[in-house]
């Protein structure tokens, strides 16, 4: 009892309160081309059991090492974004769906333009036939 009473007042009395204040989030660092390639070459130098103090150096992940040693020997190390690519042409996609949605209505109306007299002339036929008998 003593003691959290104690706790109790010293932290009242003090004003040493827990910080409630909510910190910005993180931001994902991004690193770039130069950089990769300049760790991946100054790792390619270190001798056996030096990685881990390059790695705690820099503050970096052995797996950002791995992968980007493998694009590094690919030749596709770049300044990548993450996520999906924007396609630059999707404004012209567009435009053509929708002209392609526009000649489809306009073919089936010329198809059903089509049609209507081939219907009449079979219709035409069955009755005299039906006449003939």
């Amino acid at each position: 009892m003593g003691r959290s009473k104690g706790i109790r007042n010293m932290s009242a009395s003090n004003g040493n309160r827990p910080d409630t204040e909510v910190r910005p989030r993180a931001t994902r660092r991004r690193f770039t081309a130069a950089y990769k390639r300049k760790i991946v070459e100054e790792a390619a130098q270190c001798a056996h059991g030096e990685i881990g103090a390059l790695l705690r150096r820099e503050g970096l992940y052995s797996s950002y090492l791995t992968k980007w040693r493998a694009e590094y020997e690919a030749g596709t190390l770049s300044n990548k974004a993450r996520g999906p690519r924007a396609n630059p042409n999707a404004a012209e996609v567009k435009r053509l769906e929708r002209e392609n949605a526009r000649l489809q209505r306009k073919l089936e109306q010329a198809e059903a333009i089509i049609e209507a007299p081939k219907k009449l002339a079979r219709l035409l036929e069955t009755q005299q036939e039906d006449e003939t008998r």
